[in-house]
């Protein structure tokens, strides 16, 4: 979870950093604008995040250029174009999916607007184009999930069949996310991924992937959620086809917004893995230095934790998203 959020803070410092002054004019102790584009709002998960972007950037008196990309790679690269355009001091971003960014990413280089990714990494061989990735560690979210059913299917010698609803296809969560799942579990041959498809991050999505897995696939012991977002369109599925979610079908998701924590506290969900969105703080203090030509690290890790339904119940009034 602060993985995730040091990467989007990240993302949201350079991006701020870039509108403001432009071409990186804001060292000198002016404003500061930052171009930041944003994946969508696909998901409870990435409108707590947006929120706290643009909470952050007016909290530290730094000049937000926000766009929407609507999770479409284009729109996101013609964002960062704008905010070329405009010479914003810092361009911070949130990428749809891994690969593809180098071209852009090279043109922000050369009008010596700095980058940061927030969230989510680029896989580009060329680290120089970006300053800094603030972000949650994925694959390691999704060996916490794997190891939690491990230790509860422990004493059992039967076959585990398991359902995989994927984040968008080729977004790092997502590619991440299912390695480090497989990672834990392939060592155990009882663990079964007996179909894996995309719900795209989003609640209506997984309900329809969870309809199609349940009609093909009349035995499953387990569904793997890459956020709760797909998890709760799910379980609705689940509770459609006359099972109960949490007992027949157990259920591991990734994320811990109020929602999905909501759902574990009533047992519909047995396990979430956190990863928080309110990167904002961490990505303008980013931006800041970034600006004035400090150091900063090449990667920011959020620090998350996991949540079973008892630990749920005991935060819930608390959470902020």
């Amino acid at each position: 979870m602060l993985k995730r959020i040091s990467a989007l803070v990240l993302a949201g410092l350079t991006a701020m950093s870039v509108t403001a002054c432009g071409g990186g004019s804001g060292g000198g102790g002016g404003s500061i604008t930052m171009g930041f584009s944003q994946v969508g709002a696909e998901s409870g998960w990435r409108t707590a995040n947006t929120k706290s972007v643009q909470d952050s950037a007016r909290n530290a008196g730094i000049t937000l250029k926000f766009s929407d990309a609507q999770q479409k790679q284009e729109n996101q690269i013609k964002a960062i174009r704008s905010y070329i355009q405009q010479k914003v001091d810092i361009i911070a971003f949130s990428p749809v999916v891994e690969s593809g960014w180098d071209t852009v990413l090279k043109e922000a280089k050369d009008a010596k607007i700095p980058v940061i990714l927030t969230d989510r990494a680029v896989d580009s061989k060329d680290t120089s184009l970006y300053k800094t990735f603030l972000g949650s560690d994925f694959v390691e979210e999704g060996k916490k999930a794997g190891q939690w059913l491990v230790n509860e299917y422990k004493d059992s010698k039967d076959p585990v069949n398991i359902v995989e609803l994927q984040g968008t296809t080729g977004s790092a969560p997502a590619n991440d996310r299912k390695a480090g799942f497989q990672q834990v579990i392939g060592a155990d041959p009882k663990f079964k991924i007996i179909a894996s498809q995309t719900g795209d991050f989003t609640r209506a999505k997984g309900k329809e992937v969870m309809e199609a897995f349940l009609k093909s696939n009349p035995d499953i012991d387990v569904l793997y959620a890459h956020n709760d977002d797909m998890g709760l369109g799910a379980i609705e599925a689940i509770e459609g086809a006359g099972k109960v979610p949490g007992k027949d079908i157990k259920i591991i998701t990734v994320d811990a917004v109020k929602d999905g924590m909501q759902a574990l506290s009533d047992g519909k969900i047995n396990f979430i893995v956190e990863c928080s969105p309110l990167l904002g703080p961490q990505l303008m203090d980013l931006a800041k230095k970034v600006i004035k030509g400090e150091q900063v690290p090449a990667r920011v890790v959020t620090q998350e934790t996991t949540f079973t339904q008892e630990q749920a119940k005991q935060v819930l009034s608390s959470r902020q998203y």
